[in-house]
Formats: C-alpha cells, structure tokens, sequence
C-alpha cells in the first residue's frame, strides 16, 4: 500500500517502529532518499533498529532517520473520535488504519467499516447498550452507512437483501481465538430472531431453539486455550430459513471437523471441554450417581493445572446447559443417557494397563483400574469382561480362521483412548442432529441466511492436523474474501460509470492446489499413505519432500526430519506430521463397534448402530481429511452462491483484558485476516472516493474563479483537478475517484493556500489593531506628560539647591579620608612588594639551577647509550655477515662434490634437452588454447574495474559535498581563531613591553608570563578538515590508479599476446639450433678431453686457480645477490687461471649447469612473455683448508 506522496520538509508522517509498529512525526531535514523525522512519541527513544529492510536508528531529542520510501503521510485533520468507515480516510495506508481502530477503540466504538466489512474489536467487558432492544430497534430498516457501524447493521442489511431481493444471503464472521467471533454470532442470530417474528413450534420458537443451542454446543465443543477461556473447537455454519413473510420457518446447524484428540490430551494451561467441568460441579446426586468426584482425579483432566476460570461458575452453567436442551427439544432421558456417556469417558480414561504374564500382553493395572472398569461398563451398560478384552485385544479374522492378539500397555492405552475420542465424536454428532431435528427444517423455504462461526488462521509452537485442517479453511475464505472484494469495487465503479481496468490482487490458488488437488495433492498423499498398515509418518514425510521439492509454497525445514512448512497466505506455519496418520483415519475398531453395539442403554446402542456385512465390505476407505474437504467444497459452493457479508473480529491484546491496544497484535490480525488485502486492492485502483459536494467544499479555494461562476458540481471538480495538475482521477455521477497520494497532494495544495490566506489576514489585523492602539497611546502620552514635566521641574529645583550643598560638603569630606587611605595604602603595598619579588628571584634562581644539571645529566646519558647501541649493531652485523657467507660457501661446495660424483652427465643432458624440447612443444600448445581464456578474464576485469571506478566517483561526489560543509565549518573555526591569534598577539607586545621596563629597572624582580589560549577545539576542526582533505585526495587518487590498471590491463594484455607469438617464433628458432648444439658438443667434449690430458702433466703450475684468504672471500662476498633459482657472486676471476683442478666429472656437471639454466629460462620466458634473451653463469666454489676457490 505504498503511497507515491511527495514528502517535503515540514510533513507529517508516519514512520515505522519495532514497538509500535507506526509513530508519527515531523520531517526536519531530507538528505537524498533518507529523511530525519523528529517523532511525538516518548516510547521511541533507545527503542528503534532495523524494520523490514528500512534504515532506522535513533539520534537524540527523539529523532528518527528513515527512507523516504518507507514513510506515510499523516492527516492533520483527523477527526477526533475517528471516523466510522475506513475508506472515506484521506490516507488509506497501514498507519491511518492502525490510528483510526486505536482511537475508536479507546472512545468504545468497538466497530468500525472498511467499504462493506465491518471490523469488530473484541471489549473484553460488558457494554449492555450496545445490545439492547433500543438499539435492536434503532437499527431496524435504517439504511446502511447513516447510524454508526454495528454487527446489528450487517445482520439488517443481510436481512433486507434477502427480504427485497429474494436471494439468499451469507455473514461470515472469522478472527483468531479469543477475538470474540461467539459472541458475534450469537448477537447475529439475536438480532435476526428480533426481526425474525415468533412462529411456534410445538409450544417453543424456532428463534428460541436456535438461540438456545449456542450454549449446548459451547458446552460440548469449546474449551479454554491458551489464547481464550471460551474458544471453539469446531467450525459451524448456522442456515436460518425464512418464509415469503420474512419470518423464520426453519433453521438447520452444520459443524466442522471438532477436535477429538483434545478429549485425551491437553496442554497446561488449557482446559478439555466444558461438559466435564460443567458435570464434575454437579448438583451431590447427580456426582454420587455417576460416581464422579475432584477434576484432579481423572486423567483426561488432570494432566493440566488449570481446573477453574475466574469469575465461572461450572456449577451454575451446568444447570443452564440442562435448561437448554430443555428448550431445544431434548427429553429427561435423553439428557440423563447424555452426561452418563460423558461420566463414562471420564471413568474410562483413568483405566491404566500393566504388563502380563504372557510376552506383549496387558492386564488392568490395579483395583484402582478395575473400579473404573466397573464403573464405565455400569455407565454404557455393556458387559466388563468385554470391554477389557476390547480394550487388551484385537481379533484378526483370516479365511481359514479366527486370530485373538493381545495388545502391550501402549497399545492398550491407545485403545483406550481412541474409543473415548470415538464415543465422544460420536455423542457430539448426536447433539447437532437432535438440534436440527428439534428445530426442524422448511422444505419450501426459498430464503435463507447463513451464519458462518470458524476458527482464524492458527500457528502455534507445534501444529499438528487440526491447524492444517483449520488453515486449509482459512486459505479457502480468503480466497473467497479476496475475489468479493474485488467484485465490490468493480461494482463501485460500474455504479458511478467510470472507466476502470483490470485490479490485480493475490490469489492463492497455488496453496489450495498444494493441500487439495488431485492426485497430487497433500490430503491425497495422506489418504494414500493410510491406506497401508505399515506405512509411518517418516515415509508419509519423504513421499511429500519428493512430491513437492520444487513447490514455491512448500518448504523443508534444515534440522527436522518429518516437518513440512506451507508458506500460507497469513505467514509460514511448520506443522509436525508425526500424527497426521492416526487423526486421519475414520474408523471405529470392530471390537468397539461390536461392544457398544450390544449395549443395553438404546442411547449408546443409537451411537454406534450395526452395518451389514455387505455395507462393510462394499465401503471404501474414509478418511477425516478428504470427508473435511468435501464438506468445505460444499461450504464453498453455499458462499459462492449467495451474497457474502464480512465481519472480521479482532483481539486487541494477549492479555483478554479492557482497554488495551497492542498495535503488533491488531496489525497481525489486520494482515492474515485480509483487511489489509482489502484497502490494497482498493488502493489498486482509485483509493479515494469522494462525494461531489464534500470535494467542492473542501478544495474549492483551489479554484475560486471556477465557483463563482453557476456551474454543475462536477464541472467546478473537474475545473479544480485541471487548474492543479492532476491526472489519472475519475469524475462519475454522484462521486470523485482518486488515484492513491492524489488526496495527499490536494490536501498539500490546499493546506499551502490556507497557510498564505492565514498570513495574509493575520498581517492586517495585527497592522490595525497596532496602528489603532498607537494613535489612542500617543494622545493619552501627550496628556499625561504636559501635567508631569510641570511637577518634575519644581521638584528639581529643590533638588538641584540640595545636590549643590551636599556636593560641596562631600567633596571635603571625601578628600580628607582619600588622603589618609592612599598614605596607608601606600606603605603596604611597598612591604609587600618587597617580599613577594624577593621570594620570586630565589624560586627563578633554584628553577633555573635544576634545569641546566639535567640537560647535562641527559646530554651524558644519551652520549652512552648511543654509543653502546652502536657497537652492538656493529658486532651483530659483524657476525651475521661471516655466518651467512660461510653457510653459502658450504652450500656451493656440497653442489660441486655431488656435480663430481656424477657420471654421463653429457649424456642426460642431453636426453633432458630433448623431453624438455617435448615438454616445451605440449606447453606451447597448451598456451594457445589459453589464450583465448586469457582475454575473457582480461575483458571481465576490464568491466569490474570499469563498475568499480564507477563507484569510486559517486563515493568521490559524496566526499566532496560533505568536505565542502567542513570546509565552511572550518572557515567559521578559522575566522574564530584570527580573533583569538589577534588577542594573543596583543597579549604578547603587553608582555614584551612588561619584560622591557622589568629589564629597565634593576631592583625589581621579572615576572614570568603565562599565555593562555583555547586553540584546541580550532586545532581539532583544522585536523578534521586536513584528515577530509587528505581523504579526498586518497579517493581521487584512487579513482586514478584505478584508470591507470584499466589502461595497463588493457595494454598487458596486447604486449601479452604480442610476446605470446614471438615466443612461438623462438621456439621454432630453438628447435634448429638445439640440432646444431648437440652436433658441436660431441666435437667440443672430445677436445675437452684431450685438453684435460694435456693438463695433467703440467702440475707444477695447478697452484690453485682463484685463491683468497678466508677474510678477503667474507667480505668480497658481502655483495653478492640471490634470487630464488641460483647464485651468481660478482667476484673477479684472477688472471691466471689453471686448469690443474679441473676433472671431466666437473666439467660435465658445468656444461649441465648451462643447459638446464638456458632450458629453464626459456620456459620462463614463454610463460611470462619475456623478449629479453637470459643467461646465467654457475659459480662454484671449493674449500681446502683457510682458501677458498671460485669457479665461473
């Protein structure tokens, strides 16, 4: 319900709130798209975060910064008590809902419109005018609209619709537990009794009869829950029937899907149903006769605390539960038959099983379980063998024989329990039957309506089949709800003849596919998988995960294993199938079946009477899932055709308490139960209607030359939409249709000239009444001052003789005594400046003392430890140096003794230069086939940078609007700062000028001078300011270099492919002179040999071929540089060489050496791209004794 409205500084809005859900408040300021909003509310402070994806925090004073888009427009002139339908709001948005149910609410308008829905808002206290029979009568054949909303006017309307139309009609009212939806419907049913008239039915009313089941069923299908002390626990759907006269003929009760499980287990702190409480508080014969006592005692009961309600009287409603089924048509007997059936549940619950003799068998626990044996086979009057054996037993019935099987406790328990809940459904299907046939039905009635009283949407901590089955009919009304909504509004428009198109709204068609469809559907799945004794709810869960994986409404929760979620149109509710098979299945156990069957009571006999054989065997399987369906398709196609009328019962707070407005609470209910789905498709089309005359009234002094001339209400309209700029409104017979923010800018218009018309009119009034006040002021001075001025100057006379005298006796009074004080004021002062500048040179003299003995005490110390830091460092570089040197030498001569033991080494080189030459050929290839891959990651970096660069300009922008408000604030501190920097200087030449004159005059002592400036705080913003600066220059510069990668990227990547072909051309190249290489090194490694023999005789002369002293090696090799793939020492080779030391192993290992490096650079080469031609020389070096011998 976003409202496109135009928010300007000033505006009223709404904003939203974690607590409140809205606040309003006023903008102060608007910084792009986010606007500082200074809120009413004191609750707001310290209680605003993140909400739905709007950026909220809170600021002090109570301010707020939101974004624009997530504000509402308040209206400033909204009604004090509110106003009784919603869609006549300037505003229709979520906070002008919201404000106008919490101030209704507060005045005790506890209903509300929204178009043709009424909105009922749960007192949770008594309010007995509102239903009496003055308001009864108040409200009959009043049209709608003209008295305040009202369930009786939805009920009147209802009814009126039916009478003059001859079609039948339908109230759906619906809500959540505890929002009040039975007692709306009784006052429905109250009300169209009122109108209804009197037709006797065998001495009692059928308006009484139907007003007197209501408390029968709520004794036998409400219950106290955690959410209402009275909710229902199963749907009803009430159809009245009336004659051609209007008056009620007949009436007929269905009800829908009660829950059964509730009969043996309930939670704390809830209740079971009345009808035990309302029994166990019996009159003493009754409780003595059905052998009953404490609720505490029974186990159906006790397994909850809580055991009464405040301010209920079981006992008293006992009697009026008696009292009507009197009315309804049940007999003595018949009653007496029913609380027997519901003792015996009771009694039948506290029967507990033990384990027997025999292996997975069961027996009564204890005297304790056989009384209540006892007493349940006295109750239904059956034999108390047989039900034991019907409780502990199965019988298996097979072709060849008959097949007793015993049960373990567990099974005997569950046993147990599933014939209370039988004999229970059982006895409350009874009750509506006996009901409708009371009432009786008219088989000629053609007019009806339907009363429609069913649980809300429900999702608690753990949902089991009960909240599918109630969420399934809620998807079921809502889709209902939606599409006659929408009908409502194209009626609207139809009614005014106005161009109109297709209204979008949500359908969620999709979630009823999901639970219902065929075959596919989660109900069939269920009725499949209960249809197989072995099937679990694990296999019931896996088949649904499987089914509907890909579903966008069906969600599988990470950590459970037989949970599902259904995304509903309320909100995501996970439901735990663990029991989704046994309350799916509709089956009686044989054994009871026959038991109850064989009963002696005819009542309990009734309850379960005997199916034929044929009857048996022909049935196919039932299940409450598919038979709830079935029975909500019939529901449907009953809504569908007649004409629908919506109340929406609302719960204003967790608390059932008066006077309290949760706005969470409400909201949530406002948005699963449609209301909200409502305004936003009227919102879809035009939002606002207005009448003719209200427009005109209202914005007339928009267009005041088009209402002074005599033209039609709908020209003056269109005259002042035209003059203002609207667009897209539609004008029909009796009304305006607005487009959703059009009624906001009107009233923006409208407001803007009120406010210059207000100016305007206060600027000459107040001129008139000043200039009126003046004239009568001045006259009245004038007066007042001629008679004034004449004794003022007679008393200053005498004034002026007395002052003269005076003066003259003063001033020698006062010469005398300033004479005698300058004279002893004199001779003190001398005294004391005479001490206090003695003190002062001493303290001068010691200070100044002190300061030179430590700046020589530092001079020393800083001298010594310099020093020692010095010779430290030295000794350490020293060391390190010799140590590193030496670990090199040793490493070169490990290289060389290996490269010595080695033999063939020409021959390996040369079968390494040939894999190398393959491998360098597949490498090539491989290079091609990258190349390509190359320049996609080159273009897609290229568009990062491109995006990132991008940003970095629009984060530069910000930068420099925010640096251009410090800089002003900066000029501001700056100009401040002058001042101070001028006072200080003034101060300074004061204090030189002192310091002169103190020079000048030797007796005295100098005075020490203390400048004191308050340049922090400039100091600080002349900081903030260099710190913006240089952060702007940070950010452009990084805009820059962010050019200058996308630039280099672009021309590494042609240099790239560029190096890329002159590599290939190389290795073309080096496959030739590799042929030619190994040509010449055969001819070059037989001189070489013949060379080394001619060698060995001349010994004398091998001396050694490169010799140092050990100091001379350490520190010649203190230069030397290393990289990661060889050493080279730029040491100088002596002039004369020898070859005394050379072997054929070393040259060898040398010749080695240069091809492996000429290979590998090579590869680096083509890798990197490199055009450069390497090469690289192998130092070895060898030790003996204190010399050290290099070789190149």
């Amino acid at each position: 319900m976003g409202t496109p409205v135009k928010i300007t500084i000033g505006s009223h809005v709404w904003v939203e709130d974690p607590a409140l859900v809205w606040i309003d408040g006023q903008v102060l300021q608007i910084t792009g798209q986010d606007a500082e909003i200074q809120t009413s509310n004191e609750k707001t402070r310290g209680m605003l975060g993140e909400v739905e994806g709007c950026r909220c925090h809170c600021l002090l004073n109570r301010r707020v910064v939101a974004n624009l888009s997530k504000l509402y427009p308040k209206d400033m002139e909204f009604p004090a008590d509110g106003v009784a339908d919603m869609t006549r709001l300037s505003y229709l948005h979520e906070p002008g809902v919201l404000q106008n149910l919490s101030i209704r609410y507060d005045l005790n308008q506890i209903y509300t419109y929204t178009g043709n829905i009424l909105i009922a808002i749960n007192p949770f206290q008594s309010l007995p005018h509102l239903y009496d029979t003055d308001a009864m009568e108040k409200y009959k054949g009043a049209p709608f609209g003209e008295l305040t909303p009202h369930v009786f006017a939805i009920a009147d309307i209802a009814y009126r619709d039916m009478v003059n139309e001859g079609k039948g009609n339908s109230i759906l009212v619906s809500g959540e537990s505890g929002a009040g939806k039975t007692e709306t419907t009784k006052m429905l049913m109250r009300y169209l009794a009122y109108l209804g008239g009197n037709t006797a039915t065998e001495g009692r009313s059928v308006e009484q009869k139907v007003l007197e089941s209501n408390p029968v069923l709520e004794a036998f299908g409400n219950a106290k829950t955690v959410r209402n002390n009275n909710s229902s626990r199963f749907g009803k759907f009430v159809v009245i029937q009336f004659d051609k006269h209007g008056r009620i003929s007949g009436a007929a009760i269905r009800t829908y899907l009660l829950e059964r499980s509730r009969v043996c287990q309930i939670s704390d702190p809830e209740r079971n149903y009345h009808c035990f409480y309302h029994l166990c508080a019996a009159p003493p014969e009754e409780i003595k006769r059905y052998k009953l006592g404490n609720t505490k005692s029974f186990h159906y009961l006790n397994q909850s605390n809580c055991h009464e309600l405040v301010d209920v009287n079981d006992a008293q409603y006992y009697l009026s539960t008696r009292r009507a089924m009197d009315i309804v048509g049940i007999s003595e007997k018949e009653q007496e038959a029913i609380f027997r059936v519901v003792a015996a549940i009771l009694h039948l619950g506290n029967i507990d099983f033990a384990k027997g003799e025999e292996a997975d068998s069961s027996v009564l626990k204890d005297d304790k379980a056989r009384f209540h044996l006892q007493t349940t086979s006295e109750l239904l009057k059956c034999d108390p063998h047989a039900l034991e054996d019907a409780l502990c037993k199965r019988v298996m019935v097979t072709p060849e024989e008959v097949i007793k099987r015993s049960l373990d406790p567990l099974g005997a328990a569950v046993s147990r329990d599933g014939l209370a809940k039988t004999i229970y459904s059982r006895l409350f299907n009874w009750l509506v039957d006996k009901i409708n046939f009371s009432i009786g039905q008219d088989p000629n009635s053609k007019s009806m309506i339907g009363v429609l009283d069913i649980y809300g949407f429900e999702s608690f901590r753990s949902n089991s089949f009960e909240q599918f089955c109630i969420n399934f009919t809620n998807e079921k009304l809502q889709q209902h709800f939606n599409q006659h909504v929408f009908m409502m509004e194209q009626e609207e428009y139809s009614k005014e003849g106005i161009d109109w198109s297709y209204i979008e709204f949500i359908d969620n068609q999709d979630v009823l596919d999901l639970i219902e469809k065929k075959p596919g559907g989660i109900i069939a799945l269920l009725d499949e998988a209960c249809m197989f004794p072995k099937s679990t709810h694990e296999l019931f869960s896996n088949k649904l995960y499987q089914t509907f994986k890909s579903h966008k409404r069906f969600i599988k929760p990470k950590l459970a294993r037989t949970d599902f979620t259904i995304a509903h149109y309320a909100g995501e509710v996970q439901y735990q199938s663990d029991q989704f098979l046994d309350k799916n299945k509709d089956y009686v156990v044989p054994e009871h079946q026959d038991l109850l069957s064989a009963s002696k009571c005819c009542f309990v006999a009734g309850l379960f009477p005997l199916l034929s054989e044929e009857t048996t065997k022909s049935s196919k399987f039932s299940s409450i899932g598919s038979r709830f369906k079935l029975q909500l398709q019939h529901l449907m196609e009953t809504l569908n055709s007649t004409q629908p009328h919506y109340i929406r019962c609302v719960k204003p707070n967790s608390l059932l308490k008066p006077a309290i407005f949760e706005n969470i609470n409400v909201m949530q209910q406002l948005r699963s139960g449609g209301v909200l789905e409502a305004i936003r498709i009227s919102c879809a089309g035009y939002s606002t209607h207005r009448t003719l005359s209200e427009f005109v009234n209202r914005f007339q002094i928009l267009a005041p030359e088009g209402s002074t001339e005599n033209h039609e209400e709908k020209i003056v309209c269109e005259k002042i939409l035209e003059k203002l700029g609207i667009t897209g409104f539609q004008i029909g017979n009796t009304k305006v249709f607005l487009r959703a923010g059009q009624m906001a800018e009107l009233d923006a218009r409208r407001a803007q000239v009120q406010g210059n018309a207000i100016k305007i009119i206060q600027r000459r009034a107040k001129t008139h009444i000043a200039r009126k006040q003046y004239v009568a002021l001045r006259v009245a001075t004038i007066q007042a001052q001629s008679l004034w001025r004449e004794k003022v100057a007679c008393k200053l006379y005498a004034h002026m003789r007395q002052e003269r005298a005076a003066i003259k006796i003063q001033m020698n009074l006062r010469r005398h005594l300033d004479r005698r004080a300058y004279t002893k004021l004199m001779s003190c002062a001398l005294v004391l400046q005479t001490g206090l500048r003695a003190m002062v040179a001493h303290c001068e003299f010691r200070y100044r003392k002190e300061i030179k003995a430590s700046i020589i005490i530092q001079a020393c110390w800083h001298c010594h430890r310099d020093f020692s830091y010095y010779k430290k460092c030295k000794r350490a570089a020293i060391i390190l140096q010799c140590g590193w040197r030496g670990r090199m030498a040793r490493k070169e001569l490990r290289k060389l003794n290996m490269a010595a033991k080695e033999t063939g080494a020409l021959q390996e080189a040369k079968a390494k230069l040939e894999k190398q030459v393959e491998e360098l050929a597949r490498s090539l290839q491989l290079e091609r086939r990258l190349r390509a891959e190359l320049e996609e990651a080159n273009e897609q970096e290229i568009t990062k940078l491109r995006q990132s660069l991008r940003a970095m300009r629009s984060e530069v922008d910000e930068t420099n609007a925010l640096l251009v408000q410090e800089c002003e604030a900066a000029e501001r501190s700056f100009e401040e700062r002058n001042e101070v920097n001028e006072s200080n200087a003034l101060l300074v030449k004061e204090c030189e000028a002192a310091e002169r004159s103190f020079e000048e005059a030797p007796p005295r002592m100098k005075e020490t001078l203390s400048f004191v400036e308050d340049t922090d705080k400039i100091n600080n913003l002349i900081s903030e300011v260099e710190n913006l600066k240089a952060l702007l220059q940070s950010e452009k510069q990084r805009a820059d270099d962010l050019e200058t990668k996308l630039t280099e990227a672009e021309e590494s990547s042609e240099e790239r492919r560029k190096k890329l072909e002159e590599a290939e051309r190389r290795v073309q190249q080096l496959q030739e002179s590799l042929n030619r290489m190994l040509y010449s090194m055969s001819e070059q490694v037989s001189a070489l040999k013949m060379l080394l023999r001619t060698s060995s005789n001349s010994s004398s002369t091998s001396g050694s071929i490169a010799r140092y002293d050990r100091g001379d090696a350490v520190s010649s090799a203190s230069d030397a540089t290393s990289t990661a793939s060889d050493f080279s020492f730029p040491t100088p080779v002596p002039s004369s060489f020898a070859y005394s030391s050379f072997n054929p192993d070393a040259l060898q290992t040398i010749v080695q050496d240069l091809s492996v490096t000429e290979i590998s650079h090579l590869n680096t080469g083509k890798a990197i791209g490199r055009e450069h031609s390497m090469t690289s020389f192998s130092i070895f070096s060898v030790s003996y004794g204190e010399s050290t011998y290099y070789y190149h």
